[in-house]
């Protein structure tokens, strides 16, 4: 009795074994999906996400580029007559602009920023002296303004925002500012002298630029004040 019911435990041991054995062979040659329907979900919806991704990224790049050619000012190089050394020129072209006669009586606004070019040139945007919606472009050049150009806005021009009075702007600031940077560039390895700042409003608020100073070794953060001054110089 013993060795039948020893021969049968071998049996069924066998019997067990090989059933396993084939169940693991055939789960390895055809594999079931065990995911848990959310998750094979989320796996199937993941090409439309990153449709969606593509998508705005497209969008983006299209926003840039068209505010690129349309409201970032074009730099007409030339040789360098150092405009940001030269504080009494930046004053003059300050007091030019305020006397421009189609400003006569009235308040000036600075749209999005303003650029200034050690070649001696400046580019600014201003607010139409007549329609409030319209934006003007005038490039300085050899001690004159230029007639203004029309600038096209789109529906995504948050104008109002990006405006801020010519009062708020002092000229002389570019020069306060490229002295310091310079200055604090001659510290740095292999950094240049800045060759152009500019003014750039966002909100109402101003923020002057460069705010880097890259050299061939190390690279520094810097920011200046509405006048000019260093406010915080620190190494990346």
């Amino acid at each position: 009795m013993k060795y039948l019911l020893a021969l049968t435990s071998i049996c069924l041991f066998f019997v067990y074994g090989c059933n396993h054995v084939n169940k693991s062979i055939q789960e390895t040659l055809h594999p079931r999906n065990t995911l848990p329907k959310k998750i094979v979900k989320k796996e199937v919806q993941m090409p439309d996400i990153q449709k969606i991704i593509d998508s705005q990224v497209t969008m983006a790049n299209s926003i840039i580029k068209t505010h690129t050619s349309q409201h970032i000012e074009i730099h007409v190089d030339g040789q360098s007559k150092q405009l940001l050394a030269n504080d009494r020129e930046l004053k003059n072209a300050e007091a030019a602009l305020r006397q421009l006669p189609q400003y006569a009586g009235k308040e000036i606004f600075i749209y999005q920023g303003i650029h200034f070019y050690d070649d001696g040139s400046i580019n600014v945007m201003l607010r139409h002296p007549a329609n409030p919606e319209y934006v003007d472009q005038y490039h300085y050049k050899e001690g004159q303004w230029s007639a203004p150009s029309p600038v096209q806005l789109s529906a995504r021009d948050h104008v109002e925002s990006r405006m801020v009075p010519l009062d708020s702007i002092r000229f002389i600031t570019a020069f306060t500012l490229a002295r310091n940077y310079n200055q604090k560039a001659l510290e740095v390895e292999g950094a240049k002298p800045v060759t152009h700042v500019y003014a750039a409003v966002w909100n109402k608020r101003i923020r002057w630029y460069p705010i880097t100073i890259n050299g061939s070794r190390e690279s520094y953060s810097i920011d200046f004040n509405t006048n000019g001054d260093i406010l915080r110089f620190s190494r990346n």
